[in-house]
């Protein structure tokens, strides 16, 4: 019998995994190749696992905060400003919340006997009333009429206005200097290039190659800008606004010119016997040159820039009332709450069952924002009764009387977490005797002292300052001596945590605090 391959298997690019196993068939059946079907698909060796779409249920625990519960933590954490506002929004949002009128009706307050006694006591106050107007009748026509009080108040009134920005009190200086032309324009440009500080943040030869000015006239716009107000404005840097305060000042041949114009590196180092070795002169008339250049204005723009003081209302007032120390809430920037009593007869009234469901969740959600608010005030001063009874000694003596004190400890006091007592005191001010102070202040850590006790950091910040302020200026105390006096009061600090806390009062080391 005459073999042949199939015509299936046969082409060109055929796997040949299958030829060989068409081959064995072939030898082992002797040619019978009837059983190969040669119209079947290959299937691969390494099919494709199979895609399909399976549901299955699983059990899984998982904590999430219900939006009540983040209601109640955001009215903890907000600052009393914040929380009118957010007050205000759930006041629109909710229309059963109304907030409370302080204001009380005659009729609940009054009886006719008060009525009687009140028009009795109106009459007398009445003829005191006249009396008091013919004395003042009198005294007009004896004396010229005086209203110097009414002006100066309505001057004050129309002397608040919005604060002129640097650019905009240069550019009034300009059109009033009564140049024009080409010159107004340059100088308006580079008035455009002033900093926040009074700087001269262009540079002219780059204007004058890209903007095709002629350099002379860029020179002269300078000029004219270094001769407005304030002194020094228009400057390069810190050497020339120097220089041009005290050229104005008359000081062009001075001791001062001399030492900024060549010796301003060293002024800043307080090399003062470099300084005289180098310019023939004594330690002493350079400090005294150093003095009047630290009169000087570093930067002269400042002055107009923008007030970022923040302002802020203390939520509670610590003060002695007495011989006793008391906490007094400010109660009085947070609106009071109620239910309205009119959604309360609607609900009474029997309305359809759609109207009663909302009014009802509304309610609820009042009742419960109206609970939020008084346990925020529970809790805040719960924490500043415990902060006064721990630092009795700051209230009475000052800062340098401050204790150690973590939030653990007024936790476990309190009754609440420890992340509570942090949302609580978060952005919440204390009114005391010795200023107002964020309520994170209280918490610090500290060291302890030689007789047992326990001073915090903040205190020893303190000592450290006023360890400094009475230092002899020629012999100023090193970090290692102003660890050595501590030590004495019985504050025990490493010689680094000294550098640290100068550091951070921004005192300089003592090189630099050295006068001669």
């Amino acid at each position: 019998m005459r073999n042949f391959l199939p015509r299936s298997v046969s082409g060109i690019g055929v796997d040949s995994g299958w030829l060989w196993e068409y081959l064995k068939k072939r030898d082992g059946l002797a040619g019978n190749v009837l059983s190969y079907a040669p119209d079947t698909p290959p299937v691969p060796k390494n099919p494709m696992p199979e895609q399909r779409f399976d549901q299955f249920q699983s059990l899984q625990q998982q904590q999430t905060i219900a939006p009540q519960m983040q209601q109640s933590l955001q009215m903890l954490q907000a600052p009393t400003m914040e929380l009118r506002h957010l007050v205000q929004q759930e006041l629109v949002a909710n229309p059963t919340l109304e907030e409370e009128s302080t204001e009380v009706s005659l009729e609940e307050v009054t009886s006719p006997d008060e009525d009687e006694e009140f028009e009795k006591e109106f009459a007398e106050l009445s003829q005191l009333d006249e009396e008091w107007r013919e004395y003042m009748a009198q005294s007009r026509t004896a004396a010229p009429k005086r209203d110097d009080a009414d002006e100066k108040h309505q001057f004050v009134l129309d002397s608040i206005v919005e604060p002129v920005t640097l650019q905009e009190h240069l550019l009034n200086q300009l059109s009033l200097s009564g140049h024009s032309g080409e010159l107004r324009e340059v100088t308006a440009n580079l008035i455009g290039n002033i900093d926040e500080n009074g700087f001269l943040q262009a540079d002219l030869e780059e204007m004058s190659f890209d903007l095709g000015i002629s350099y002379d006239l860029l020179e002269e716009a300078r000029s004219l800008i270094q001769s407005f107000d304030p002194v020094g404005i228009g400057a390069e840097d810190l050497r020339d606004c120097l220089l041009i305060q005290l050229e104005r000042l008359g000081k062009h041949h001075s001791l001062e010119y001399r030492i900024v114009d060549h010796h301003l590196d060293d002024l800043a180092r307080k090399r003062y016997p470099q300084i005289a070795k180098k310019l023939s002169v004594t330690p002493e008339q350079i400090t005294e040159a150093a003095s009047h250049i630290a009169r000087l204005d570093p930067r002269p723009g400042s002055r107009f820039g923008t007030d970022n003081n923040t302002y802020v209302t203390p939520d509670l007032t610590i003060e002695k009332v007495g011989d006793e120390w008391v906490v007094a809430m400010n109660n009085e920037q947070i609106p009071r709450l109620r239910i309205s009593n009119s959604y309360k007869d609607l609900m009474a009234s029997g309305s359809g069952k759609d109207a009663r469901a909302y009014i009802r969740d509304k309610i609820r959600a009042g009742k419960f924002l109206i609970k939020s608010i008084h346990q925020r005030q529970d809790t805040i001063r719960a924490i500043a009764e415990e902060i006064l009874k721990r630092q009795q000694d700051f209230f009475a003596h000052g800062t340098s009387h401050l204790k150690p004190m973590n939030m653990a400890q007024v936790a476990e006091v309190v009754g609440v977490h420890e992340t509570t007592v942090s949302r609580a005191v978060s952005g919440k001010y204390m009114s005391t005797p010795h200023g107002v102070f964020e309520m994170k202040y209280f918490f610090t850590t500290g060291y302890a002292t030689a007789d047992g006790g326990e001073v915090s950091n903040t205190s020893v910040k303190q000592a450290l300052a006023d360890l400094i302020a009475s230092e002899d200026t020629k012999k100023p105390y090193s970090d290692e001596a102003i660890m050595k006096e501590l030590d004495k009061q019985g504050i025990k600090i490493a010689r680094r945590t000294v550098a640290k806390y100068r550091e951070a009062l921004h005192i300089l080391p003592s090189h630099m605090r050295r006068s001669y």
